[in-house]
């Protein structure tokens, strides 16, 4: 497939700009990719959808404030990007600057200074006299997507992250987690679901746009994930109970296939380049909680290839029919595999 196969015109104003008042307030489009059915709940109503000894996996990686803005000191400004805490020290980032940034080039922070070390491809390596979570606690801001248009404000740092977010390192939340609170997730362990958690941390890379037709020229971004012992041991328990995997996001989903062979989910860590399209053959996820994707993204690619080309077109029509709200802050989808 081409990348033109995953276009379509989205009415701007149906971009949410701000999340619902209410974690669980959003809509909930159930598309079933065996028969292509269509139907419209709230997304509470997935209490009752995912059944008892079913798992459900969420990513717990917390987003950092990873967009800085600064000086260089020759006195031009800079807007760093961090797209991954290499150690305390040093960090790889996008830099934006009216100038390229050199190497030995010195980048203040207000009262922190980096100094560019290198480039690595697209990014840059900073190193920091102070900690980098650190500094970026202190002078950063929570890294929005390019679509929203406000400036990051006090609902943002709360909304823009999920109830059960533990690991920083994330520069973009894993958004189909967002509409989960603790309510929502007691009720489904009351009814009997195991919740298990993993880890990856979403890059800067996930808003990277597709810049070739040819799908297959196109270099997915790394991404560092983890799936713990408990995790895979959850997921072995639903499967020998008759239970299904339900993935918690395209993130949870893509560590948890990263880890599979052979149809076992194995604990471990690694970084991760997979790129899901049409005919990828899935050996870990059967359901998957996602939110509506931008226009020939990759996301849209890999839920394509989960439910079905067609289903997911038709889905995406009707969602833009019935007027959903798209892309982070907006509703969401419960996708059974086709």
């Amino acid at each position: 497939m081409k990348l033109s196969d995953f276009d379509y015109f989205l009415p701007p104003d149906l971009v949410a700009q701000h999340p619902a008042a209410e974690r669980t307030a959003a809509r909930l489009l159930h598309l079933d990719g065996r028969t292509g059915a269509i139907e419209d709940r709230r997304f509470p109503d997935i209490a009752q959808l995912i059944a008892p000894n079913d798992v459900l996996v969420v990513n717990d990686t917390r987003v950092v404030k990873a967009r800085l803005h600064g000086r260089k000191d020759s006195g031009g400004e800079v807007e760093v990007l961090v797209e991954r805490v290499v150690d305390a020290h040093r960090a790889l980032v996008q830099a934006r600057s009216s100038k390229p940034l050199r190497p030995g080039r010195t980048i203040l922070f207000a009262g922190d200074r980096a100094e560019m070390l290198g480039r690595h491809g697209e990014f840059f390596e900073l190193r920091f006299d102070d900690e980098v979570l650190a500094v970026m606690e202190r002078r950063g801001e929570v890294p929005l997507p390019p679509y929203i248009t406000h400036a990051p404000r006090g609902e943002d740092e709360a909304r823009y992250q999920t109830v059960y977010a533990d690991v920083p390192g994330a520069v973009a939340a894993p958004t189909a987690g967002l509409h989960f609170d603790a309510a929502l997730l007691e009720s489904l362990r009351a009814r009997g679901v195991t919740v298990a958690k993993v880890t990856l941390h979403v890059g800067a890379g996930t808003f990277q746009p597709v810049r070739v037709e040819d799908l297959s020229r196109h270099a997915m971004h790394s991404e560092w994930y983890r799936v713990p012992e408990a995790a895979a041991e959850a997921i072995a328990r639903a499967r020998a109970a008759g239970g299904r995997v339900v993935a918690v996001g395209t993130t949870a989903l893509r560590a948890l296939e990263s880890a599979a062979t052979d149809g076992v989910v194995r604990a471990g860590s690694a970084e991760t380049r997979l790129f899901i399209t049409p005919g990828y053959r899935f050996q870990a996820v059967d359901r998957l909680v996602t939110n509506f994707h931008l226009p020939k993204s990759t996301l849209l690619m890999l839920v394509s290839a989960f439910a079905g080309v067609d289903n997911i077109r038709r889905a995406y029509a009707h969602a833009i029919r019935h007027r959903y709200r798209f892309f982070s802050y907006g509703d969401a989808m419960l996708l059974e595999r086709a």
